[in-house]
C-alpha cells in the first residue's frame, strides 16, 4: 500500500534523527551538521522516498523489460519464419515485467 507524502516525510525526519550525528567537510574541516543541514537533509530524505514510491517502478521495469533484440529476433522469426516459439516467450517475459512492476495506484 503507498504511502502518503506526510507518512514517507515522518520517516524520513527519523532516520536522520536516529542518524545523528551527521557530519560534514568544509575547507578541509569535519564539522557537525548545523541544524539548517540537518532539515534539509529531512526534506531532502522526504523527497527521496516520495520519488521512488512514485516513480520507482519505471527504472524497475525498463531494467526487467527483455531487450530490443529479444524483440526483434522474437517478431522476425514470428513474422518471417512462421515460427512463434520465440515470440510467445518475448511477451511473456514483457507482461512479467510489467506485472512484478505495477504502476502505484
Amino acid at each position: 500500500m503507498a504511502k502518503t507524502k506526510e507518512q514517507l516525510q515522518t520517516e524520513a525526519d527519523a532516520e536522520i534523527e536516529a542518524a545523528k550525528p551527521l557530519y560534514k567537510q568544509v575547507n578541509n574541516e569535519r564539522m557537525e551538521f548545523e541544524k539548517a543541514d540537518y532539515d534539509q537533509a529531512k526534506i531532502d530524505l522526504g523527497n527521496s522516498k516520495w520519488e521512488e514510491q512514485q516513480f520507482g517502478y519505471i527504472q524497475a521495469r525498463q531494467e526487467a523489460y527483455p531487450s530490443i533484440v529479444d524483440f526483434v529476433e522474437a517478431y522476425t522469426e514470428n513474422e518471417i519464419g512462421g515460427d512463434d516459439t520465440k515470440w510467445k516467450a518475448y511477451k511473456t517475459a514483457y507482461n512479467k515485467a510489467r506485472s512484478d512492476n505495477p504502476k502505484p495506484s
